[in-house]
Order: C-alpha cells, then structure tokens, then sequence
C-alpha cells in the first residue's frame, strides 16, 4: 500500500495518517454534527448545461437501459463491461429501483428546523456578502440534512458517470495537448499522464481534482450496500471494488497516483484550515443558530480543531504557487477561478441527487480552500471590529469548507481500514 513522501512538498505517507487519524478525525467528526454544519443549502434541480440528461440506473447485467423518471449517477472509475453479461428483465426493474431508492434524498426536516432555517436566513441576510452566493440565495434552494444523506454507494456505474468526469478532466485539468483521456477511465493515458510536464501551479490544480474523484470513490467502496433484506441494509467495506479502483496491479500503475492525489489534496485543505484560523477568531463572527449555547460550543470546538491544524508541523508550502510575475502570477490566478467556476456546473450534470449533493458540496468546499489560500494578506489584515469589511465567507462556504475536508478526512481513515483488510486476504 502506499507509503513514502509526496511529491511538490516535504511530507510523507506515514505522518500524514497518524496526524489524521488520530488528531483530525475525530474532531471533524465531532464537529461536523454540530447544527451548524450539518445542514447545506443546495440547489439539486438546476439543469445541466452542456447536454441533455442521459442518467441511467445500476443493471447488474451490463443491460444499461434509462430508467423511467428516475435519474441517478455515480462517480467510477471502471466500465460495466468488466461483468458478466446475463440477460434478465425482471432484474432490470429491480435494479433501477434500487438505483432509485440509493440515490433518492432524504429531505425529512422538521416544524422546528424549518422555522430555524427561516431565523438563519434573516441573520444572514442582515450581513453584508462581497461575492456571488449563488444556491444560497436561489428560490429552488432547499435545505439537506446531511447525517440523513450520507455519501456512500448508490448503485450507477457507466458511461453517463464517465461523461461528467471526462468532461472535468479534459476541460479543466490544464494538460498538455498529448496527453489523451479515454471514455473509460480506466484505461491508462498515453503518455507521462496530465501532471508530467506543467508548471507547479497547474500540476496542483490536476491533482486536486484526481485527489476529489479519489477521495469520493473511496467512500463508494467503504460504505458499499453488501446484501438486502427484511427491510433492513447491510452497508460495508467492499474490498474487491477497492482494488479494481486503487490496486497498483488491477489500474496498470494509476491506484498508487490516484492515492498521493488525494493526501495532495488533504494537505492543500488543511493548509487552507490552518489559515482561516484568524478569521474566526474575531468575537463577532459567530456559528448562528439561534440557540446561543450551541453556537458557543460550535465555536469552542471549531477553534480547537484550528489549534490543531495549525500544529502539524509538515505544511504544503503555498507560497510556491503564483510565485512569478504579478501579472502572469494574477492571469493564473483568474484561470483556476474559471476552471473552478466550469467544475461547479459540470456538477449539475450528476443525475443522481446524492451525488450531485457530495459531488456540489466538495466542490465548493475546495473552492473555499483555494479562494482562503489566495487571500493570505487579505486574511493577515482583518479588521478586528468591522465584520463588513475585508474577506468574507458565507455560511455556505464554511460548511461546505468543513465537511469538505471531513470527507476527506475519511477517506483516510478508511485507507487504514483497507490496509487491514487487504493484509487479512493476502
């Protein structure tokens, strides 16, 4: 499994786990059910832009055929093909249903959040904003709880799922003009692969991106649904799809990259963490949720979580990136925010709304990290008394910005859970 020090910064593997699983992740846990963070306004009904919707359900045969007024999709690696073919119509139907119950959300809130939603809205409103809010302030927003729609498997493999992930690596990955992306994923490049031969600051951006799709598969493959029955899922490490995902042999050599990506990736975040830390720490800015005991708390424990950021002690150097001339160094700057801007709408093209949830949630939170990382000095000079001047983030952001990186976060704790698992069938 994977070990040894990353590439574009000093820190190794090992480090990386200990620090997280034993610091990180169980803060973040702790921090994202707070009510605060646990609730993210979403837009999951605007149109894809680019091409009409084509989702199709999970056929365990291979059949894929569209399933009717269901729409569901799944980011993946690999193609249906790889399984066998046995035609079956019965399990056709089956199967886009329970594409369809897997993918549904759970929009349950009660009387009680609805109201508070209400009261969060007029403080938010009573503050001033300096950037586009976007779903936030939309009137086809609603509110998802996100302990009741947990990113995990639900059940759609192929090629509309490629389409989304093609059309964000090959519009947004900056590579050279060699390099060439098959519909199947999995299928390795020709070529030294997208990041081989570009500057620092496009190399970054490439592989937080692969670090994302990463990151998202291997939820998919942790929380995988293992049998049915009675009513009742049995939801679990699947580790054979984790291999097909990640495994050196199964991915001819692109598991062991896809992995460095997502620790490039968790490093980038926890930079963009351990930065912010000032922003909070001003006695105005407050975790509103009317109920001012818990919003106390909240921020208690946000700052703890801050104080450990902070503490790790083998941060990606930031100052690397943008580091030439202010006007080439400010170009660059826009192209990341407008290949950033093109990845938020491609998102819109997931069918399936519990993906298109994790899939808009992550983007944004990334965006968030990016947006705090080139602000450095805006966030060096906050003012202490004035909360309508300076750098901003929107109650979106932030907790698009926490549970982000707590996906993250994740990702790595069940790497170690693999790791076992992997070790017990050898």
């Amino acid at each position: 499994m994977l070990t040894g020090v990353l590439d574009d910064c000093f820190c190794d593997i090992e480090s990386i786990d200990v620090f997280n699983n034993f610091k990180i992740y169980p803060r973040i846990q702790k921090l994202t059910e707070r009510d605060y963070f646990r609730y993210y306004r979403v837009n999951l009904n605007r149109p894809c832009p680019f091409w009409a919707d084509d989702s199709h359900c999970s056929i365990k045969d291979c059949q894929v055929e569209p399933c009717p007024e269901v729409t569901n999709a799944l980011f993946s690696f690999y193609p249906c093909g790889q399984y066998s073919q046995v035609a079956n119509a019965n399990t056709d139907i089956v199967d886009c249903e329970q594409a369809q119950d897997l993918g549904a959300i759970n929009s349950t809130l009660s009387n009680y959040s609805k109201e508070a939603f209400e009261d969060w809205a007029r403080h938010d409103d009573a503050q001033d904003h300096f950037c586009e809010l976007d779903d936030e302030t939309s009137p086809d927003a609603d509110y998802v709880d996100l302990l009741l729609n947990p990113e995990r498997y639900t059940g759609y493999k192929g090629p509309s799922a490629w389409r989304v992930w093609n059309s964000i690596y090959e519009e947004n990955c900056f590579k050279p003009r060699s390099v060439y992306r098959p519909l199947n994923p999995l299928v390795p490049p020709r070529g030294k692969g997208c990041s081989s031969s570009l500057c620092l600051e496009k190399r970054v951006f490439y592989r937080l991106i692969s670090g994302l799709h990463s990151s998202i598969n291997i939820h998919l493959c942790a929380e995988y649904l293992l049998a049915e029955g009675w009513g009742k899922s049995l939801w679990g490490p699947n580790v054979q799809e984790f291999r097909q995902r990640f495994d050196p042999a199964e991915t001819k050599g692109e598991g062991t990259r896809r992995l460095k990506n997502l620790y490039f990736l968790y490093l980038i975040e926890l930079r963009a963490l351990s930065k912010v830390a000032p922003y909070f720490d001003r006695a105005f800015v407050n975790l509103y949720t009317g109920d001012h005991q818990e919003d106390q708390a909240s921020k208690e424990l946000l700052l703890q979580f801050f104080n450990e950021t902070k503490a790790f002690p083998m941060h990606f150097d930031e100052k690397s990136m943008f580091a030439g001339q202010k006007i080439e160094a400010k170009t660059l700057k826009e192209e990341f925010r407008l290949h950033f801007k093109n990845i938020s709408r491609i998102m819109d093209c997931v069918g399936c709304s519990k993906c298109r949830l994790w899939g808009k949630l992550q983007t944004q939170g990334l965006g968030t990290a990016l947006k705090i990382l080139f602000s450095e000095k805006e966030i060096k000079n906050l003012p202490e008394h004035s909360p309508s001047k300076g750098f901003q983030l929107t109650r979106q952001e932030i907790v698009a910005l926490l549970n982000g990186f707590g996906r993250l976060s994740t990702s790595i704790h069940q790497l170690h859970s693999f790791r076992a698992l992997l070790k017990e069938k050898r």
